[in-house]
């Protein structure tokens, strides 16, 4: 059974499924549908037409759905997908889609968001991340599994973060960072492999190709994406696969230093 309070409002059409924790002076839209499980505490607002999946827990003063910061929206219908078992801290500010980006900002599963982190426009995160306090992330950035960004870091828009990687805090990044890459600085370029975060997921055998790859990538001063095409065709390793596809298919250029 669900625990609403009195003092929240709640409009007509809403759907709130079993055991939902609804706390004072929250907002829930009409369009708003909130999953089995899920807290929401003092204060938080769900606005437009945003789904939350199930067993979520929402802190004070978050505000997710609300119209996007793009001076180009017209109040098309956009929307804001949350999957399940997340952490959303205080003042968190998570945008709906846009037009020109497909219309959906898509957050998945078991990820944790401390307090102030913003989620631009048509961002898509992938499960198991973690962004730490004030993290920001402009429009249409893309994040894989398991990827961290630290404190106080900016994201530029269209910006595309692989599975594994992390972001140090109070970094500025402007491109993108390769799955199981460490990225820092202003502006952030590679420092190597996320080292840490590899040896809690993947086995040592995979590391160390990851650890050859990463030379030939990166330290050789080769053309990147000569070598990266000439690894993928040798190579047996489905993690240096996927580091070898996303220097292939990168927009924004990879930021680190290149050898003479």
């Amino acid at each position: 059974m669900s625990k609403i309070s009195p003092l929240a409002v709640i409009e007509e059409g809403a759907v709130i499924e079993e055991n939902v924790t609804i706390a004072p002076f929250c907002f829930i839209s009409s369009q708003a549908k909130i999953g089995e499980g899920t807290i929401i505490d003092h204060g938080a607002c769900i606005y437009g037409k945003t789904t939350i999946g199930k067993h979520n827990h929402i802190f004070s003063h978050a505000v997710l759905g609300s119209i996007p910061q793009d001076l180009k929206f017209n109040g098309e219908e956009v929307e804001l997908i949350i999957g399940d078992h997340n952490t959303i801290r205080e003042f968190t500010l998570f945008n709906p889609g846009t037009e020109g980006g497909g219309s959906v900002t898509r957050v998945g599963s078991h990820n944790l968001f401390m307090g102030y982190v913003h989620l631009g426009h048509d961002v898509i995160i992938g499960d198991h991340c973690i962004l730490a306090n004030a993290a920001t992330l402009a429009g249409h950035v893309v994040m894989g599994n398991h990827a961290v960004i630290g404190g106080i870091t900016p994201i530029h828009q269209f910006v595309n973060i692989g599975d594994y990687a992390m972001v140090g805090g109070a970094s500025a990044l402007a491109q993108d960072v390769p799955p199981y890459c460490m990225a820092e600085g202003n502006r952030a370029t590679l420092r190597g492999l996320n080292l840490t975060g590899l040896r809690r997921h993947i086995e040592r055998s995979e590391i160390d190709a990851l650890k050859s790859a990463y030379r030939d990538l990166f330290e050789s001063g080769q053309p990147l994406k000569e070598t990266a095409s000439e690894l993928l065709e040798t190579t047996q390793s489905e993690h240096v696969k996927n580091i070898c596809s996303f220097v292939l298919e990168t927009k924004r250029g990879i930021p680190f230093e290149r050898k003479n």
